[in-house]
């Protein structure tokens, strides 16, 4: 009996051990619990901290790069808004030399000037609709404004239509030649007042492309 009652006793009290180990172990896991919290919660404050402070930076970085890319003023809308009913006007003058121009240098010229004004057009109407501006429309070109740009009278465009061979590529060529420079002098403006990076570059492109077109065709003019 005595025997088997040191045996409960030390049951009991490797059961009670038992029981304070687990205890003390759940406590010490709550303190490292605790500490790793606390850790995790330094990290996690850091982290929480810098995080704001990331976000901010990458905040300003993309609103830098936003204003560098997107940021125009009313000097670009102008520019735009001229630039594609004369290029329009343009390429409708060039539309008619394939059949009605002598001078295979002349409807090289008429070629060249489709093929570069063209994706000018779309490239500015784009530009105007993400800056929520409004395009102008096809076929709204007003000829009684030739005094802007060196844009052609609906008389001019008549006169050009009607005529042919020698005749035809001379009118071309004078009327191409007021025409570009009013664009290069549009080109100048924006150059001068613009604010938004791509389309000052298209506007020195403009004026050098035509301005080289303008003295190609006062020499076959005889004018150079």
């Amino acid at each position: 009996m005595i025997r088997k009652r040191s045996l409960v006793r030390r049951s009991a009290a490797v059961v009670a051990a038992g029981a304070a180990a687990l205890v003390l172990a759940a406590c010490g896991g709550d303190g490292d619990s605790d500490g790793g919290d606390s850790s995790a919660g330094h990290g996690g404050h850091s982290a929480t901290a810098s995080s704001p402070a990331s976000a901010s930076a990458s905040a300003s970085a993309s609103a830098s790069a936003s204003v560098s890319q997107g940021q125009h003023n009313v000097a670009d809308v102008a520019f735009a808004k001229g630039m594609i009913p004369h290029h329009r006007q343009a390429i409708e003058m060039a539309d008619l030399a394939p059949g009605r121009a002598k001078s295979a240098e002349v409807k090289k010229l008429a070629a060249d000037i489709r093929k570069a004004q063209g994706p000018e057009i779309e490239t500015l109407s784009g530009w105007l609709t993400s800056w929520g501006e409004d395009v102008p429309a096809e076929g709204a070109m007003d000829h009684s404004t030739h005094d802007m740009g060196g844009m052609m009278t609906g008389a001019e465009m008549a006169a050009l239509e009607k005529s042919s061979g020698q005749a035809f590529d001379t009118a071309f060529m004078e009327l191409m030649i007021k025409h570009h420079e009013g664009a290069v002098e549009m080109a100048k403006t924006e150059q001068a007042d613009g604010a938004y990076g791509p389309a000052t570059t298209m506007a020195a492109e403009i004026i050098t492309s035509q301005s080289t077109e303008i003295e190609q065709m006062k020499q076959l003019l005889g004018k150079g």
